[in-house]
């Protein structure tokens, strides 16, 4: 008679245990999200555009990109109007490092 009430009383404890699990998410369901936010949510301008230093020391080939949290505007030079960097002269990959061009003020948008 023991062992019998000992394993009816295991029983109610997970029966309580699975109905506390599957009440929950009715309680307090989760946020769903249709698109995951990605690590870096930066927006590339389609196309190349010719890119001005901002202190007007050169001028040359370039990706446009705007970082979305912040509003700096980068851009990336390709040096042709290619959107990937090229260099003519050299076969390996390059390498295009960013120069800072400037910044929208989202803050000051209403929403």
């Amino acid at each position: 008679m023991q062992r019998k009430t000992c394993i009816n009383l295991l029983l109610l404890v997970i029966a309580v245990a699975l109905v506390a699990i599957a009440t929950r998410t009715y309680i307090a369901p989760r946020a769903v999200k249709a698109q995951s936010s990605s690590a870096y949510p930066l927006y590339f301008e389609p196309g190349t555009q010719i890119l001005r230093t901002p202190d007007g020391s050169k001028q040359l080939y370039g990706r446009v990109v705007v970082d979305m949290r912040n509003g700096k505007v980068w851009g990336f030079p390709t040096n042709t109007p290619d959107t990937y960097p090229v260099n003519q002269m050299d076969s390996k990959p390059q390498i295009s490092r960013p120069f800072y061009l400037g910044r929208f003020a989202f803050e000051d948008v209403d929403r």
